[in-house]
């Protein structure tokens, strides 16, 4: 449940509702949206696991309705997002911590090397083992829930004092459609990471069990702490603070409770995308495993530890994300950010997409699976031409890779 709270926790949450606060109460139809497709895709990934115990997550899930080609393009495209992603979470951890040491984000390379060195450090936590990465995981998903908790309590206790009155009101004219699209694409990328515990399965004990209860539970308790938490800064401050604000959590606190609260919410913040960095960098290694597993990436790639971590698939994943920095060091945070989230997010949908469809040909979605399809489907649409025919690009470039395992596999010993 931290692994999957901890990877949807991460980054973005804390200039979220700057984002949001010029749709008003289109964004809170907009949570409902994306909180309920969430929700059902989830289910789907809870049902297809009880139905196929022993399964090693997505992969097994479009392997056995598809065949092995789209099931190792689809966990490829996730493993370039998680990679990609992690590069974007450990940018935004600087650049939380930066507000420290204001001076740092002007010398030339130092934030790309800073980052690449947070990068290697969560590494070498997730090396020693899943239960120290699951460990390391529960405390940061504890600290990164306390800033949110008094956000929640805040937006209770001042909604309530006021009755209502201090909300923006509802408009006249009602939801307008375009405006809730718009706010749901937005926060579908909030909501990442619910299926963070599905393709963990081989380090999970009673996967069976266990990844159902912990991605349901999780998705569900983090889409409502975002609604409430989110919603409220958005319609509690003044539209025009809150929709120009660097840092919409701390204007709200220090408007509300305290004003010193800026470097406060910075720290949490960092910790936070710490946390989902560690919990996506385990990810990214059982990825690996299963495509070795399937015989579709090299063997050796899939080599366990004396702890089960399987070292060369963390080293390559951690080596890319810090490629893709190193490349892009002449961008700064705020856009570096921007531009790798965009790849990451993109590149997840293929996953949604994958799943959903599989659920409903193995029979095992029902209704639930054709919600969870025509979501990925909408969210699909809604990344825009941009982002879907990049993550389509990235997508397709494993197909050389997964030929020629295929043709060794296939040849004599």
């Amino acid at each position: 449940m931290a692994l999957v709270m901890g990877n949807m926790i991460g980054s973005g949450v804390y200039l979220l509702p700057a984002s949001l606060a010029p749709f008003g109460w289109n964004a809170v139809a907009g949570w409902g949206f994306t909180i309920l497709g969430a929700l059902a895709l989830a289910l789907t990934i809870a049902r297809l696991t009880r139905a196929r115990p022993g399964s090693d997550g997505p992969h097994s899930f479009v392997g056995a309705a598809f065949g092995e080609a789209p099931a190792f393009l689809i966990v490829w495209s996730y493993w370039i997002s998680v990679w990609i992603g992690n590069a974007a979470i450990a940018t935004a951890a600087v650049s939380y911590l930066s507000s420290f040491a204001p001076g740092l984000a002007a010398i030339p390379g130092l934030p790309a090397l800073l980052t690449i060195a947070v990068v290697w450090a969560v590494t070498l936590i997730n090396l020693r083992s899943a239960r120290s990465a699951g460990g390391f995981q529960l405390a940061t998903t504890i600290i990164k829930l306390v800033p949110l908790i008094v956000v929640l309590v805040l937006v209770v206790l001042v909604t309530a004092r006021s009755h209502g009155a201090a909300l923006a009101p509802f408009p006249a004219q009602g939801f307008s459609l375009p405006a809730v699209t718009g706010a749901a694409a937005l926060t579908l990328w909030a909501m990442l990471g619910f299926e963070s515990a599905s393709v963990s399965t081989a380090q999970v004990d009673n996967p069976d069990r266990t990844v159902p209860r912990a991605t349901l539970a999780g998705a569900g308790l983090t889409g409502v702490i975002y609604l409430i938490v989110c919603s409220g800064i958005a319609l509690l401050l003044p539209a025009a603070i809150a929709a120009n604000s660097p840092a919409p959590f701390a204007d709200f606190v220090a408007r509300y409770w305290r004003s010193d609260a800026a470097h406060l919410v910075a720290l949490f913040a960092a910790i936070s995308a710490i946390g989902a960095l560690n919990g996506l960098t385990l990810v990214a290694g059982a990825l690996l495993q299963s495509l070795v597993s399937a015989g579709s990436f090299p063997r050796a790639f899939g080599v366990t530890n004396a702890a089960g971590v399987p070292v060369r698939a963390l080293l390559l994943s951690s080596a890319l994300t810090s490629v893709m920095l190193l490349l892009n060091a002449s961008r700064s945070m705020a856009g570096l950010f921007t531009f790798l989230a965009l790849m990451s997010t993109s590149s997840t949908l293929f996953l949604y997409f994958g799943v959903s469809a599989a659920s409903l040909k193995l029979k095992v979605g029902g209704a639930i699976g054709l919600v969870a399809l025509a979501f990925s489907l909408w969210t699909l649409w809604g990344a825009g031409l941009d982002a879907t025919g990049w993550s389509a690009v990235l997508l397709l470039a494993g197909l050389p890779i997964y030929a020629v395992m295929r043709r060794l596999n296939q040849r004599p010993v």
